[in-house]
């Protein structure tokens, strides 16, 4: 199955660089021919064995087979580039950071708030290539930065 999914990541890496919205659809029909083969041959070789090995096998072929479709977006939706989820953990490192350095809790309700509101500035303004420094400095010096109504680059 890891093989598979590095294949269709592969393929869908391809046809983005293409410029294609989509993959050719003999090619996605034979990754989710193959993909329904692997989880349902993986829950056949595990229905009857007794080990806690074979339940988070059956555990996990399941899911495949339960969330085909949000496990393959990033195949069925080239466009989106959705392969890995390293932005949401890069985007969630520094309230785990905060929560670790105070002690594992928040003080008051407007901690955690204040604290998201700066990251989310200081997160966004990174996205359009603007320094986290130079962002929070033009804050301070009275001209806080506002993004325009344009897409990111990136």
């Amino acid at each position: 199955m890891a093989g598979l999914l590095i294949e269709a990541r592969d393929a869908a890496r391809d046809a983005r660089q293409a410029g294609q919205a989509a993959l050719d659809p003999g090619v996605l029909d034979d990754l989710l021919t193959r993909y329904r083969a692997l989880a349902t041959s993986g829950l056949a070789a595990n229905t009857y064995r007794r080990t806690a090995t074979a339940k988070d096998a059956r555990r996990i072929t399941r899911r495949f087979l339960n969330f085909e479709d949000m496990i393959l977006r990033f195949a069925t939706r080239p466009d989106l580039d959705i392969f890995t989820h390293n932005q949401a953990e890069r985007t969630i490192r520094p309230v785990k950071v905060q929560q670790r350095s105070s002690g594992g809790c928040w003080r008051t309700i407007e901690g955690p708030a204040d604290f998201a509101v700066i990251q989310s500035y200081l997160s966004t303004a990174a996205k359009w290539g603007i320094s986290k420094l130079g962002a929070l400095r033009d804050l301070f010096n009275g001209h806080a930065w506002m993004p325009s109504g344009l897409e990111p680059s990136g």
